[in-house]
């Protein structure tokens, strides 16, 4: 009687974890799937100057993009000048914001160091580190 109640709970617990990884494989073909369609006017950054593991790397920006040098920024940048959560991008209905997040050394849109939130525009050049991103539209 015992084998049988424990055959039946491993059968359950089997019948579950396929659901749990249905359910997440699922959710992650979603998330792909909606990053691949970029909506009008939504903005990428590309980095077109640095480390040739960055060189060439474009990320969407469908919300806010953390560059820094720490691991849990989204575009990670192993520099000493760079700070660990340094820059932020973010949509803001049509347009797309820059701010600098208190890094040492600065960021720079275009040669100019920015002290605020300041707006990009397609073309606009970023200089973090020795890094260099250029704003484009998807």
């Amino acid at each position: 009687m015992i084998d049988v109640a424990l055959l039946a709970g491993r059968l359950l617990l089997l019948v579950l974890l396929y659901l749990f990884l249905f359910a997440t494989v699922r959710t992650g073909i979603g998330l792909v799937s909606s990053g691949r369609r970029a909506k009008a006017g939504a903005f990428t950054l590309s980095v077109i100057q640095g480390p040739r593991t960055l060189l060439n790397t474009s990320v969407p920006v469908n919300g806010p993009v953390v560059i820094g040098r720490s691991p849990g920024s989204d575009i990670v940048i192993g520099d000493d000048f760079v700070s660990g959560r340094h820059a932020r991008v973010f949509p803001s209905g049509a347009d797309v914001i820059i701010e600098d997040l208190g890094s040492t050394n600065g960021t720079l849109v275009n040669g100019v160091r920015i002290d605020g939130p300041t707006r990009l525009t397609a073309g606009d050049l970023i200089d973090v580190g020795s890094v260099r991103l250029k704003v484009g539209r998807a």
